[in-house]
């Protein structure tokens, strides 16, 4: 038994790692591939946790019908007058390793789903840009929905990429935004930017100025430059928000700023908007717009 006891919580951890692995892959251009040493470490943690699945589910089905039986039994011996002097204490007992039991089983239970998503999601990888397999949309497709199905926030993110650009699936907005939404409201930076972009844009759901507003403004608080950018776009333009150049350049500023270098491009639209913007303002009014970006800070992912 303390066998179960120690390595469960280290099952755990392991799960905890490849969970983290998962976690930083940032977008579809910057998955990361699905290695060979980390699918043998997946595939190992995978099998452990489903060995002791079984032994630790029967433990604590067993323990919790132990309780039952248990009772009626005591009860029945008090009734007799017969009842042992510490037949209350081995109950509480009974009810302490019932816990014990569960709280084992629930870790090999998270260790498996934890490991089975991030599988999925990295054997989608593998199939979306061609890493070691031939590249197939809809073989991508099947595991992004077996992964998002597990609730991983960026397969449900790409599963809706996959639908918004006809990937491996025909092409269905309205699909694209139940996978955008569902990754959006696990905080996912990314997802938020796209269902905010289905919205603004008519795609998938009737056109929602102010919805756009919402979801763009979700992500760009995260410090998500695109959705800075299109925030932005939104005050300068009043859509969905009343029209505001001094907010207008300050998110485009901000932008600017957390562009990386490999989105140049980005980068430079986003400076021409700060530029055109810039020449509307007042001195005054600029620098409030300044002063508002440098004061800025980045909030939590939060969940809807």
């Amino acid at each position: 038994m303390s066998e179960i006891g120690i390595w469960l919580p280290a099952l755990a951890l392991r799960a905890g790692e490849v969970q983290k692995w998962a976690s930083q892959v940032e977008d579809t251009s910057a998955q990361a591939t699905f290695t060979h040493e980390f699918r043998e470490e997946a595939v190992a943690v995978k099998k452990q946790s489903e060995r002791w699945l079984w032994l630790t589910g029967a433990l604590e089905i067993a323990s919790v019908l132990a309780l039952p039986v248990l009772l009626i039994f005591l009860t029945f011996q008090e009734l007799l007058g017969d009842a042992p002097d510490n037949g209350w204490h081995l109950g509480v007992w009974v009810i302490v390793i019932s816990f014990l039991f569960y709280l084992f089983y629930y870790a090999a239970v998270r260790s498996r789903r934890v490991v089975l998503a991030t599988m999925h999601l990295a054997s989608t990888n593998m199939y979306a840009n061609g890493k070691g397999v031939p590249q197939d949309y809809a073989e991508a497709v099947k595991w992004y929905r077996r992964a998002a199905g597990q609730g991983d926030a960026l397969a449900q993110h790409n599963l809706g990429a996959m639908y918004a650009n006809g990937e491996g699936v025909p092409q269905d907005y309205a699909e694209a935004v139940k996978g955008y939404r569902l990754a959006a409201e696990q905080g996912y930076a990314l997802a938020q930017h796209n269902l905010g972009a289905m919205y603004a844009n008519s795609k998938g759901v009737p056109q929602d100025y102010a919805e756009a507003v919402k979801w763009y403004r979700l992500a760009a608080e995260q410090g998500y430059a695109l959705a800075q950018n299109s925030l932005g776009a939104m005050y300068a333009n009043g859509k969905g928000v009343p029209q505001d150049y001094v907010r207008a350049h300050m998110w485009f500023n901000l932008a600017v700023s957390r562009f990386s270098d490999t989105e140049k491009e980005r980068r430079e639209r986003a400076w021409r908007n700060r530029d055109r913007v810039a020449r509307l303002l007042s001195p005054e009014a600029l620098a409030r717009a300044q002063r508002m970006a440098r004061e800025w800070r980045p909030a939590e992912a939060d969940s809807e």
